[in-house]
């Protein structure tokens, strides 16, 4: 369980490191690619720059919304045991601030058009996806039938259009 959050089922052991380390080559690529010596921005020059602010902000203002909402469901709420979580943000995504740190990333990707940063974006997303398949298996462990079906009607990092459990 996770120091202090006596509440929570558990997390990926290096979950925060590799998340911290990924944030730090992410940024040293995207600044020194988007604001020094350019050298895969080439998308600055193809789509229009009111374009790539508009999409960035609406992405990265869901990012916004997504992560605050999952940090208030886990860290903000007060529970006697551990239990799955399937509401705010939960009820979309059983990742919602994974998918709000993804969003980021892309929302930064937008506003420069850096293409490095987005090939590092590919990396970023897969080992996000290896730390939520790592901790879904101990929370399929810990609570059973009751994950495996909010699995089955939500989607890890993007909403289920139509859910997989037959009623």
């Amino acid at each position: 369980k996770p120091a202090g959050h006596p509440h929570l089922a558990g997390e990926h052991r290096w979950g925060d490191t590799i998340q911290l380390v990924l944030l730090i080559i992410f940024l040293s690529i995207w600044i020194t690619d988007s604001f020094f010596f350019h050298y895969s921005t080439k998308l600055k020059e193809v789509i229009p720059e009111f374009l790539r602010i508009t999409l960035a902000s609406v992405v990265l203002f869901a990012a916004w919304i997504l992560a605050r909402s999952g940090m208030k469901a886990v860290f903000g709420t007060t529970r006697e045991k551990p239990e799955v979580i399937n509401t705010g943000a939960f009820r979309l995504v059983r990742h919602p601030i994974y998918t709000g740190a993804i969003l980021f990333y892309l929302g930064a990707i937008l506003i420069t058009g850096s293409l490095s940063a987005a090939a590092f974006w590919l990396v970023i997303v897969t080992s996000y996806t290896g730390i939520a398949r790592y901790e879904e298996k101990i929370l399929t462990v810990e609570f059973g039938d009751a994950y495996l079906t909010y699995k089955k009607q939500t989607g890890m990092f993007f909403p289920r259009l139509f859910s997989r459990v037959r009623r």
